[in-house]
């Protein structure tokens, strides 16, 4: 069974610099390399690689940006056919400028990120009869996440919402999500409460719970993972790695949470997958290239039990 991605694909245009440019200033930079990027995109390359048969909806433009994302993305492994190529919009571009401490600047453009239409929900339905799970994020207009939600969640798909980047979401869509994944400033964000303490992440978790969704899990770093799924709670603990590059962690997370729940495995399983498939990532630098294989996964799993 399949699982379905909507969301953000981008080009990331990643520069190094010896420090980032001041007002009016033109620096000459060190090295630059361009990447698939876009949480969308970086999910469907953690679930394909992972094992699952992935279809990705989305939209890029009729540029070279597009055809290259989508080139990539194909590489991977993932479905393209339902990416829809817009000719009134760039493709999504985000520019990063980065310096030797490690500190960054980013000017993202949605571009064809923003498209939606009744034609994006009519495409995804035709992936339902193959579907277990559908994956969202916020990098596309919300009015879109809600839509397709509903519909999946009508057919009893698994709909799971990754709240990135962090936003102040409809009641509505609440109640057509399964499971939702913040980390500690999305919950914050939406709940008004800063999750310091164990206490403090376990009210905000019912917050989210009370407004509709079954299960929330809150990913917290170096400190692991809490799960609310109804009235059961559960704190697990992250793998500790040597970590160099955290950038794209936690859609790697959401990858992995998406492929086990997609082979009917268990919440605990699913956590486990996820935080396995986000720790594996941060040792390696990139987003998509550094998403771990299936047999890269089950190893590091079984020699961290």
């Amino acid at each position: 069974m399949s699982v379905i991605v909507y969301g953000s694909i981008n080009t990331d245009l990643i520069a190094y610099t010896t420090h980032l440019p001041r007002k009016g200033e033109t620096l000459l930079g060190d090295t630059y390399f361009m990447a698939l990027g876009g949480k969308g995109a970086n999910q469907a390359v953690s679930a394909s690689k992972l094992g699952a048969k992935v279809n990705m909806v989305g939209h890029v433009g009729n540029d070279t940006f597009g055809n290259e994302v989508i080139n990539q993305l194909n590489y991977y492994g993932v479905d393209t056919k339902n990416i829809e190529v817009v000719k009134n919009q760039g493709s999504g571009l985000a520019v990063i400028s980065v310096d030797d401490n490690g500190d960054n600047t980013i000017i993202v453009l949605s571009g064809a990120n923003m498209e939606f239409d009744q034609l994006d929900v009519d495409r995804t339905e035709t992936l339902f009869d193959d579907a277990k799970v559908l994956l969202l994020q916020l990098e596309v207009p919300v009015e879109a996440d809600l839509a397709i939600a509903r519909a999946a969640y009508k057919r009893g798909i698994k709909v799971i919402l990754d709240p990135a980047p962090a936003a102040t979401l409809p009641d509505e869509l609440y109640d057509v999500v399964d499971i939702i994944t913040p980390n500690e400033v999305e919950i914050e964000m939406m709940v008004g409460i800063k999750p310091d303490s164990r206490e403090d992440i376990v009210e905000a978790a019912n917050m989210l719970h009370h407004r509709g969704v079954n299960t929330v899990i809150v990913t917290l770093g170096s400190e692991g993972v809490f799960c609310l799924e109804g009235s059961k709670r559960t704190f697990m603990p992250t793998f500790e790695v040597d970590a160099i590059d955290t950038v794209g962690s936690g859609d790697a997370f959401n990858g992995g949470l998406a492929v086990a729940i997609s082979e009917g495995k268990s919440i605990e399983d699913a956590l486990v997958w996820g935080s396995a498939a986000g720790a594996l990532s941060t040792t390696r630098s990139g987003a998509a290239g550094a998403m771990p294989d299936r047999k890269e996964l089950m190893k590091f799993i079984a020699n961290n039990e």
